[in-house]
């Protein structure tokens, strides 16, 4: 029987946001695996597309520069693949609030136009969609599962979950198969730390590294959990390679929750600097904000076979290490703005 990891040999895949964070892990990860890999990207500045992340495999994939949101475009290159890994949008909660038309046509009209190319170009295609944890909004009951109500804190959630219900109405009515992944919060090498609008723990690694101060809004005791992106990467490999998540949708949670403060602790006491105080919070952020939250992976452990491995500990060192030996290509040289959580 075929493992869903020798599955990807010799198959052509495309990845839509491959240059971005979980894209381009996931596409080392595809080509490690023998896959034939075509990745688009817009390389929109202020997102996280970074032509380095895929240094190392330059010469095993292709990458064409393109805006998913352009019909005609799509319309050719989703032609003859297999599988299509949907990671394109923006994933800023705080960019959502002040330009919301902006969020508007990259989560919700982009993913209309890949999925319209698919149902007419490439209607037998397998679409892996990144979801999000957000879409969750404040939680009733911990740790959250999939059928916890869907009711977003801000216009960033609510978008997401229009593009996440698109992707399973083509599943369902057009026969387009269709999954989507809702992600906590997914850490770790290639992640873009140029500013603070895109994770506040990408963030917290790079003032760490800068042995710089971290400032947490609140007392520090909210909870959230966090999935290494090699955790992540699987979940969607998965995914594109099981017909049973056509149609579904999976959290992909971290191994346990922990609280803010001591997250800090942990990655200053690894990284050996940095420190970090609590703040009062801002009242545009306190706003938007969903409290405690940490979601229960059960679903994809029993449909799919995954689950975390990695420790967040782990992975920390991992990414701190990542991040030391590459820092140059992250961190523009004049520096950037000092935000908080």
């Amino acid at each position: 029987m075929t493992t869903y990891r020798e599955f990807y040999r010799d198959r052509p895949v495309l990845i839509t946001g491959g240059l971005g964070f979980i894209g381009s892990n996931l596409a080392h990860q595809l080509v490690s695996l023998g896959a034939r890999v075509l990745i688009v990207d817009s390389l929109i500045p202020a997102y996280g597309g970074n032509l380095f992340n895929i240094h190392g495999i330059e010469d095993c994939i292709r990458v064409n520069i393109a805006d998913i949101r352009q019909q005609s475009t799509m319309n050719y290159l989703v032609r003859g693949h297999d599988v299509i890994f949907n990671l394109a949008g923006q994933v800023s909660h705080i960019d959502s609030m002040e330009e919301p038309y902006t969020d508007l046509e990259i989560n919700c009209r982009s993913q209309l136009t890949l999925l319209e190319a698919c149902r007419h170009n490439n209607p037998a295609v397998k679409v892996v969609f990144a979801g999000t944890r957000q879409i969750y909004g404040r939680p009733e009951s911990l740790p959250v599962t999939e059928s916890h109500l869907v009711r977003p804190t801000d216009i960033n959630g609510i978008n997401k979950a229009a593009g996440e219900y698109y992707h399973l109405v083509y599943n369902n009515v057009f026969g387009v198969r269709a999954t989507s992944l809702r992600l906590t919060n997914v850490y770790g090498p290639r992640q873009l730390i140029k500013h603070s609008r895109q994770g506040f723990i990408a963030w917290f690694i790079r003032l760490v590294l800068e042995n710089k101060e971290i400032q947490i809004y609140g007392d520090g005791t909210q909870l959230r959990d966090f999935v290494y992106v090699d955790d992540a990467v699987d979940a969607f490999l998965r995914a594109g390679a099981d017909d049973v998540a056509n149609g579904e949708v999976f959290n992909v949670g971290g191994l346990e929750p922990i609280q803010h403060r001591d997250l800090a602790e942990m990655m200053i006491r690894i990284a050996g600097s940095g420190r970090f105080r609590c703040a009062p919070w801002p009242p545009d952020k306190q706003a938007i904000d969903i409290g405690d939250f940490y979601s229960d992976s059960s679903k994809i452990s029993a449909g799919l076979g995954w689950r975390a491995t990695t420790t967040l500990a782990e992975g920390l060192k991992q990414t701190f290490d990542y991040y030391r030996a590459h820092f140059d290509q992250y961190v523009p040289a004049s520096g950037e703005q000092v935000a908080s959580l």
